[in-house]
């Protein structure tokens, strides 16, 4: 039987993890806000390399990797503790901003260049958080590798749209 400190802490972790994983989805919201209006028309019109996946692949792609990036924020800071966890966080939250960004710069924008630029540091600091996560928890490290690993592939597709139409 769980005492009554043993139900708040339970009540703490799951708060801290519906937190760590709520601001994962507003910056998949922030995103899907610019990327919405912009799929139909202008997206659509653009010359794609024949590997492109379909649309319908990104929306449940990206709503698993924002659960796994919120699922390994949350481990971080369960296993490190708030203090020891700062800079992981921290790198956590600047990569989790560029995410957003790309997509203001790539649709918003409308611009397949910046988007480029921008996405090529995103993954860099997708790959600093996943280190400095790895570093505090093996399994915080192993949840950020599908992210680093799609948006290596989204690195290559930003590319080639790039290419194909300059």
């Amino acid at each position: 039987m769980c005492s009554q400190s043993c139900i708040k802490e339970m009540l703490h972790q799951g708060a801290v993890l519906a937190l760590c994983v709520g601001v994962c989805f507003a910056a998949a919201a922030v995103g899907v806000a610019f990327t919405s209006p912009n799929v139909p028309g202008w997206y659509a019109e653009l010359a794609k390399p024949s590997w492109t996946p379909p649309g319908w692949v990104f929306g449940p792609v990206w709503s698993l990797l924002y659960l796994l990036m919120g699922v390994g924020a949350w481990q971080v800071w369960r296993k490190a503790g708030s203090g020891r966890a700062a800079v992981p966080l921290v790198l956590f939250g600047i990569q989790l901003v560029l995410n957003a960004a790309w997509s203001g710069l790539f649709f918003g924008l409308r611009s397949p260049g910046a988007g480029l630029i921008e996405i090529l540091v995103l993954w860099c600091a997708i790959l600093a958080t996943m280190i400095a996560f790895w570093r505090r928890s093996a399994l915080a490290g192993l949840l950020m590798l599908p992210y680093l690993a799609w948006v290596g592939f989204a690195v290559a597709l930003n590319l080639a749209i790039w290419k194909l139409n300059r």
